[in-house]
C-alpha cells in the first residue's frame, strides 16, 4: 500500500500516540494521574518516554508581527506541489 509522504504513518507524534492507547488498552483514564502512570509504562523500541504534566497556560489571540514571521517563513523550504503539508523547517540560527 501507497502512503503519502504525509500520512500520519510517518508522524512520529501519531506513532507514539498509537503506543500509548494499545498500552491504555480500553482504561478508564479518570484523573491525571493514572494518565501519567499509563505514559510512563509505555515503550518503543524498550525505551521509555519522559513523561512530565505542564501546566502552562497558553494565551489566546498571540499572533507573530510581520517581522517576526518573515524572520519564519524564511526558515521554510515548500514543497512546490503540496506547500500546506510538505515543507521542510531549517533550524534556527544561534542569535
Amino acid at each position: 500500500m501507497y502512503y503519502p509522504p504525509y500520512h500520519s504513518k510517518y508522524n512520529p507524534i501519531e506513532r507514539c500516540w498509537g503506543i500509548l492507547e494499545l498500552k491504555w488498552n480500553g482504561a478508564k483514564l479518570i484523573d491525571v494521574e493514572t494518565m501519567l502512570g499509563w505514559a510512563q509504562k509505555m515503550t518503543w523500541k524498550g525505551i521509555h518516554p519522559v513523561v512530565e504534566l505542564s501546566r502552562k497556560g497558553y494565551e489566546k489571540g498571540i499572533a507573530l508581527g510581520k517581522r517576526a514571521m518573515q524572520a519564519v517563513e524564511a526558515r521554510l523550504m515548500r514543497h512546490p506541489e503540496l506547500p500546506k503539508y510538505d515543507i521542510l523547517i531549517n533550524p534556527a540560527t544561534a542569535s
